[in-house]
């Protein structure tokens, strides 16, 4: 297997967009493409990310559509992937995982998603087709429920009170958007206190609305290269040292909804591959959909034993600057830069690059050397990890 690199990476601001999924994408890709010193006609293959077009715009079979509208070659396929809120990193990893194989030596990958368009109602509905239909969703369940469920399983698992975790909680959500406030392309872009989250409106108890993150719109998208090519094209690339991906069922074969299994054999994977362990990583972009998501993560990775990181972010562990064991979500996470489900992925690689760089200004880790890419996709179904080192 041959070493694979990252050559350029980019996204579009998160938020609310006028434009298509399209076009969110081509303006990430070109970005990235000029970062990596390369054109439209050097790429190989396009695997790009979207998983609701057909109820945000009435368009399925998009990547295609990207690849016209970017002036890719004919002989380069395009193919779409869906994997939930895992989506953009599912394609990065197979991006990854054909050009060490020697299959391709440059893959374009990412993806872009336009959920805002669909409105509050519409997004939730479609945002839970990822649940299990029979099972899950057919009993009213959605993941603010899923992720409800998890927090008063962990409070009672580990004996600790329930308002002591919600204000536990409520610090990852003025952590993160701490970091985001600092971050010109996160969604929202404001610091907020313990005080706003525990009293904002109840979402899906005991989470209110700043325990989650936003529906959002977004693209981005990442160059990626056999390493000896990118040696030559590019001054600070980034390798790709592990992927893992690993699957889970639905809920109700899953029980304990404190132990993200997937996750854990997903990390176990890609640290394998990397020759690391949890103490080695420096910053972490991991899937805080939900404020207690962020925690359950932390422990799946063996960053802090189970039932320890709740009060991580109370103590500044996992804040930049704090001094702690590594930091956590420097781009603002999906609760502050937004969620693009297909998108997502690649703008968390995104951060991670721009970290191991040296180019992420106000949000700089010092000294990072080795970053974690977590993405988790449905009702703990779909986890895939990427570890990167400089």
């Amino acid at each position: 297997m041959r070493e694979v690199a990252i050559l350029g990476v980019a996204m579009t601001k998160f938020g609310v967009s006028e434009k298509t999924n399209v076009e969110m994408f081509a303006e990430a890709a070109l970005e990235a493409m000029a970062q990596s010193n390369l054109e439209p006609k050097d790429m190989q293959a396009l695997f790009f990310g979207n998983c609701l077009g057909d109820f945000e715009e009435g368009q399925l079979h998009m990547a295609p559509f990207a690849h016209s509208e970017l002036g890719l070659p004919p002989t380069a396929p395009a193919t779409r992937f869906e994997a939930a809120c895992a989506t953009a990193t599912v394609a990065i990893r197979y991006a990854a995982l054909l050009v060490a194989a020697g299959v391709y030596d440059v893959v374009l990958a990412g993806g872009a998603e336009r959920a805002c368009t669909m409105g509050t109602a519409l997004a939730t509905r479609t945002f839970a087709m990822a649940s299990h239909a029979q099972h899950e969703t057919t009993a009213g369940i959605t993941f603010p429920g899923v992720f409800a469920m998890a927090t008063h399983m962990y409070s009672q698992k580990y004996g600790i009170p329930l308002p002591e975790l919600k204000k536990n909680m409520a610090e990852v959500a003025v952590k993160n958007h701490y970091h985001g406030a600092m971050n010109p392309k996160a969604h929202f872009q404001k610091e907020i206190d313990v005080d706003t989250v525990l009293g904002g409106m109840m979402v899906a108890d005991p989470l209110q609305l700043f325990d989650c993150c936003p529906f959002s719109d977004g693209g981005s998208a990442i160059v990626i290269a056999d390493a000896r090519k990118a040696r030559d094209l590019v001054e600070k690339p980034i390798y790709v040292a592990g992927t893992g991906q690993a699957s889970g069922g639905p809920l109700y074969i899953q029980k304990d909804l404190t132990r993200v299994k997937a996750r854990e054999y997903a990390f176990a994977e890609a640290a394998k591959q990397a020759g690391i362990g949890p103490d080695d990583v420096d910053v972490v972009e991991l899937h805080d959909c939900f404020t207690t998501a962020e925690i359950l993560a932390l422990e799946s990775f063996g960053i802090y034993e189970f039932g320890k990181a709740h009060d991580a972010a109370a103590k500044g562990e996992t804040r930049l600057g704090g001094g702690g064991k590594v930091v956590v979500n420097p781009s603002g996470g999906l609760k502050s830069k937004g969620h693009p489900i297909g998108a997502t992925g690649a703008g968390q690689v995104t951060e991670i690059v721009e970290q191991l760089r040296g180019e992420a200004g106000q949000r700089q880790v010092e000294g990072a050397k080795v970053g974690l890419v977590d993405t988790l996709g449905g009702d703990y179904g779909t986890v895939c990890n990427i570890i990167l080192r400089s």
